[in-house]
Order: structure tokens, then sequence, then C-alpha cells
């Protein structure tokens, strides 16, 4: 029997809290599987490591340590100067950190985050960096504390997945980004043939893995908040059927003529009823 969605975010907050006090202490934090059959080493998989190491020795060695992403979001969303980003799961704050340096002061880089232990390590790595333009928000990714249309790039490394409500996540990423605003996400994503039972045998949930979207689910999912552009590539393997990918997408930059965006598409209650028809996993109604 499958947790409670509930059940689920509540494990997921104990995981990562105890990653930020194990940092916090002088250890490093970890994510993913407790195994994975995949060929590449652990420490390639999820990590500092997927950071170039001029951009780990810019930054506190705190940051680095409390890493669990799966890719580089900074690199792929080619940030420029003067934009507004928002990290989404921004953890110890390392991805934050870079965006601030990318877009200058005068741009800002927002980290959000559900853990109050993160967001102490976030905030005490951003005083040891010295970062100015950078604000930490507390609050879920299903319901952003921000007003529409305030952000220009909207990134996350490896958190999506762990989400339980995730059309609420990207109707809410669509509504904070300005038009015209893109996304450049790394995430965890499942191959289409894999069923949710499937996906659950190669990791938790809290570990990455038995919440990931599948590639056409995660298209879908998109499309279906309103985005266009839409671009999904595999990095590399998590465990048999499961990859790292980084995926961009674009918010419509419309003329006050047009119509929304969406519609057309099925809204955020259809996009539920699609995902529990193609993974059996029916999410909770989004608090938009």
């Amino acid at each position: 029997m499958s947790e409670h969605p509930t059940d689920l975010r509540e494990t997921v907050r104990r995981r990562y809290a105890a990653a930020a006090l194990q940092v916090t202490e002088g250890g490093t934090a970890c994510c993913g599987p407790q195994s994975t059959d995949a060929s590449a080493d652990a420490d390639e998989i999820f990590g500092p490591l997927l950071y170039t190491a001029h951009e780990r020795d810019t930054l506190p060695a705190e940051a680095v340590a409390a890493s669990l992403g799966c890719g580089n979001p900074t690199a792929v969303a080619d940030l420029h100067e003067g934009e507004r980003v928002l990290d989404l799961g921004s953890g110890g704050g390392i991805d934050v950190l870079l965006s601030a340096r990318r877009v200058g002061p005068t741009g800002k880089a927002y980290g959000l985050d559900m853990t109050d232990e993160m967001l102490a390590l976030a905030r005490a790595n951003q005083k040891k960096a010295g970062a100015t333009n950078v604000e930490f928000l507390k609050g879920a990714m299903e319901a952003i504390p921000l007003p529409a249309h305030t952000i220009d790039v909207v990134i996350s490394n490896c958190v999506i997945n762990l989400s339980t409500d995730k059309p609420a996540v990207f109707a809410e990423t669509f509504r904070v980004l300005a038009p015209g605003g893109r996304i450049g996400i790394s995430d965890v994503i499942a191959d289409d043939e894999l069923t949710t039972a499937q996906r659950a045998e190669r990791g938790d949930h809290a570990g990455c893995i038995a919440g990931a979207l599948s590639f056409t689910e995660y298209r879908h999912s998109l499309e279906a908040a309103g985005f266009t552009n839409i671009q999904i590539t595999p990095t590399h393997p998590i465990a048999s059927g499961i990859h790292s990918a980084q995926i961009h997408a674009t918010k419509p930059n419309l003329s006050p003529q047009s119509p929304p965006p969406n519609s057309n598409k099925p809204g955020s209650a259809d996009l539920a009823a699609h995902l529990t028809a193609t993974t059996g996993f029916k999410p909770p109604r989004a608090a938009l």
C-alpha cells in the first residue's frame, strides 16, 4: 500500500532536515536511492561533482556539501545580468548563490524551501558568501509565495520529482513567470514504459526515484500548464530506466489581445486525472 501524500511530504521534509543538520555538524549530505543498478558512481549521479571545480571552489564549503541535486540548473538556464531567478527547493543554497553571481547586482535570486533546517543553512551560506541580491523564502512549490509575473527564470535541481502534486507545481511556476519567462530544470525522469511500481522498485520517493514522471508525462504536464518550446534531454543514468535530465520550456510572450495559453488545454484537474490514469497515483487538490 502506497503512502498518503501528506505522509510522503513529511518523509521528504524529515530526510532533508536531517541532511541539513548533518552538513551543519561538519558532514556531507547525500541523495538518491540507497543502492542503484546504474553503472555510474554515486558521486557522479548526485551532488557537488556535477558542478565545475571553479564553481565549487568559489562557494562556502557548506553550500557545496549540502548539494543534493542531479545536475547543474544554473548552467542549464543560461542566466543573464539583471534577471530575476527563483530556485524551487533551494536546499543549502548552492544554485541560488551561483545564480546571484550570474544575474549580478541588478538581478535577484530567490530560493524557496519548506525545511527550516535547510533555510537556516542557506542563509548562513549567503552570509558567508556576502551575497546581497539573494532572498530565501519558506514555502511550498505547490503554492509559491510570490506575486504573478515577477520572475524571469525558474530553476530547480532534482526536487520537482519529490512533489505529490506536480500539476500544482507546474501551474504555480507558470503563474510566477513573466511573459516570455523560461524554466531551466534538472530533474529525475523515467522511461515511458516503466510503471509506478517499477519506478518504486528502483528507489524510494524521498530518494528522488519513485515520484519521477516519465518523459511523456513530464511533457504533457508542462503543456497542460501552458508552456511551449519544451525540450527534455537525458544527461546520465540514475538507475535502470531512470535518468537525470535537463528540461527547458518557455512561457509564451503574449500580447494583451491574445487568449490565455492554456485556454484550449486541459487544466490542473484534467492533468491530475491524466496522471492518475497513467501512473495510478491520485494527487491531492492544489491550494493555488
